[in-house]
């Protein structure tokens, strides 16, 4: 690791220069001052071949020869004791080092004929860099900041105290306790720029927590610029966005925040994609969920600026905008029109947000989904085991089988067989739940799932088989009884099944809505003569939940609810309002689409009153007549 005279060296030389220089340079180590202070703290008595890793990336935060060389300079110090470390010791020498009169080089020190053995005796005892720092260096740097113009003197100032306090020099010495005042001083006495105030308030937060003096002033400073005639830029309010939620403290600065969200709405025709991506992660860590207008007119205009996003950008803005529940048709065109031309290189975890995004907007998107499904036959390799189940559960969800399915689920098997330990048990729970919704049932999977050593495995994770968990399995045993009879393999234990699959989560089925189901009642019993002719949220035996119930005799006569005895055929009315389909297509979700498959199988009929259906019809006589057509047809198909 670098020795003590580092730090020492690199700010002389900077100090041999023009202010000016000392301040540029104070920019670059404002960026690096955690790296550099975890140089600069480590124990220069490590060998070299551990130190070189590191002062190789140490040299990359500084932008010119002289602030490199000053650095290499100091390798004097290391105990260069192996071939690799000479020639790098040479090459910085050769190539960063300013060549200055009274600094020999490598071969004047050891001759022509050194060798990488001799280098080891080049060492040069280790001093303390908190007293040198602290009592040399330190007070000289004040004294030249104060030279320097007023925006480049606070990034100086900031800087100074995060390499104090980074080199262990303590919080309440006198210097420190001098820099701070200075701070203070400059910040109440000079006109700094937005950009230079949020930096230094985040310095001050990290070092002095929320209560900070300086960050109160730092917060009384942006609050009148924002109410200034020419107010912020747009990187200025991202800037100011981003300390706000760095100080984690929404209640504290709301008043600030509601006048920046209205000074916000005012340049949103104006905000690239960087400065939408980050006020809106922002949004996000502040919980402003209280401004919705902004964050809709954000989203307006991040479809706009599509496809300007870099995938890290796109993945803060998804990730927002599922926490807020909120997306626009504009957004979702967007999403169609630029992502599958760029998912199949797209960083994998992109891909994953993109599904996770459409799966909780239940948006059933096929451009998409067919580029998701081609991405992973192609890259499922790169993806972890959480975004390979991401995607496969949204697919599943939204009940949505690619054209490419037969090669997906192939791909799927392989990744599955290769990787299956690597799965979280849960997560390989759901991955084959969904796949059901797809009518897929990957039943060499199924046999280890319902195996005594996975079962073992799942209940000893810590966490109690919650009712999700087992409504799964639960789901699953009862998909591989009713659809692959031909099965022989193990099954779920019965002890482990689920009554009823109605949950207060909805996970399975999702309950009759009361405005629909209203709706349907009055025709229902104008058609049948009375209310005593069906049932309403009937339990099944394996457990799904029937909305209305019919029961027909022998003959195909509806039976009375009292003679539901000689029942001979069963009609299931399934009254389906709009959220058991996809939020932008008329496509059941894979939940819905998957009980009607299984109440086939168990036996019943069933008819689906769909809402978008029900709702054209104007009169009671329109809506007799539409059960009618629905009911009766059926009841024929019985009995012809």
């Amino acid at each position: 690791m670098k020795s003590v005279v580092s730090i020492s060296s690199s700010v002389r030389a900077v100090c041999q220069y023009s202010p000016n220089y000392f301040m540029t340079s104070s920019r670059g180590l404002i960026r690096h001052s955690n790296s550099l202070g975890r140089i600069l703290k480590s124990d220069v008595s490590c060998k070299a071949r551990m130190a070189q890793p590191c002062v190789k990336s140490s040299l990359g935060c500084f932008h010119n020869t002289r602030e490199m060389g000053a650095v290499a300079l100091q390798l004097s110090n290391l105990p260069f004791a192996e071939e690799k470390d000479y020639e790098l010791r040479v090459h910085l020498e050769k190539d960063l080092l300013p060549k200055t009169a009274g600094q020999p080089s490598i071969d004047t020190q050891l001759g022509t004929s050194a060798s990488p053995t001799k280098l080891g005796h080049l060492k040069v005892e280790p001093l303390s860099v908190k007293s040198l720092f602290e009592v040399e260096v330190l007070p000289e740097l004040l004294i030249r900041s104060k030279e320097a113009p007023s925006n480049e003197r606070t990034e100086g100032l900031a800087t100074l105290l995060g390499v104090s306090v980074e080199l262990g020099v303590d919080y309440q010495s006198s210097v420190v306790s001098r820099l701070k005042e200075e701070w203070k001083t400059h910040l109440s006495k000079t006109d700094i720029g937005v950009m230079h105030l949020c930096h230094l308030g985040e310095v001050a937060y990290n070092l002095e927590g929320k209560r900070s003096e300086i960050v109160e002033q730092v917060l009384d400073s942006v609050s009148i610029r924002i109410d200034e005639a020419e107010a912020l830029t747009q990187n200025e309010t991202a800037r100011v966005y981003s300390f706000l939620a760095l100080l984690e403290d929404p209640h504290r600065c709301q008043d600030l925040m509601s006048r920046l969200h209205r000074h916000t709405e005012k340049l949103i025709h104006r905000l690239q994609a960087i400065s939408i991506s980050d006020i809106f992660h922002s949004l996000m860590a502040l919980q402003q969920r209280q401004a919705f207008a902004l964050i809709v007119k954000l989203s307006r205009r991040a479809s706009r600026v599509f496809r300007s996003f870099q995938d890290e950008e796109l993945i803060k803005v998804l990730g927002a905008l599922m926490y807020f529940g909120q997306h626009d048709e504009e957004f979702i065109t967007a999403m169609e029109k630029h992502l599958p031309g760029k998912i199949l290189d797209a960083d994998p975890e992109l891909t994953s947000v993109v599904m996770e995004f459409c799966l909780q907007m239940r948006c059933r998107s096929e451009p998409i989904f067919e580029a998701v499904a081609e991405s992973f036959i192609c890259n499922s390799e790169k993806y972890t085991t959480r975004q390979i189940a991401r995607q496969i559960i949204a697919m599943g969800r939204l009940s949505y089988l690619p054209q490419c399915s037969s090669q997906m689920f192939k791909k799927l098997e392989s990744v599955l067989s290769s990787r299956f330990s690597q799965f979280q048990p849960r997560a390989l729970i759901e991955v084959l739940h969904s796949c059901i919704h797809l009518e897929r049932f990957p039943l060499n999977f199924v046999s280890k799932v319902f195996s005594p050593y996975f079962l073992q495995r799942l209940q000893a994770q810590g966490e109690p088989l919650d009712k999700h968990v087992l409504g799964q399995l639960t789901q699953l045993n009862l998909s591989i009884s009713l659809e692959c009879t031909y099965y022989r393999g193990p099954r779920l234990p019965y002890h482990l099944h689920v009554k009823k699959f109605s949950s207060m989560d909805h996970s399975f089925e999702s309950p009759v809505e009361s405005y629909l189901y209203n709706q349907v009642k009055g025709p229902l019993n104008k058609l049948l003569e009375g209310k005593n002719y069906y049932s309403t949220r009937v339990f099944t035996q394996p457990g799904y939940t029937i909305d209305m119930e019919i029961c027909l005799d022998e003959e195909g006569f509806v039976l009375p609810l009292s003679q539901w005895d000689h029942t001979h055929r069963r009609i299931a009315l399934c009254l389906d309002a709009q959220d058991r389909f996809c939020s932008n297509t008329h496509h059941l979700l894979g939940k819905e689409a998957t009980k009607r498959r299984h109440l086939c199988r168990m036996g019943y009929e069933v008819v689906q009153i769909p809402y978008f259906e029900f709702e054209k019809l104007r009169t009671q006589e329109e809506r007799v007549q539409y059960l009618h057509k629905k009911i009766f047809p059926t009841i024929f198909r019985f009995y012809r």
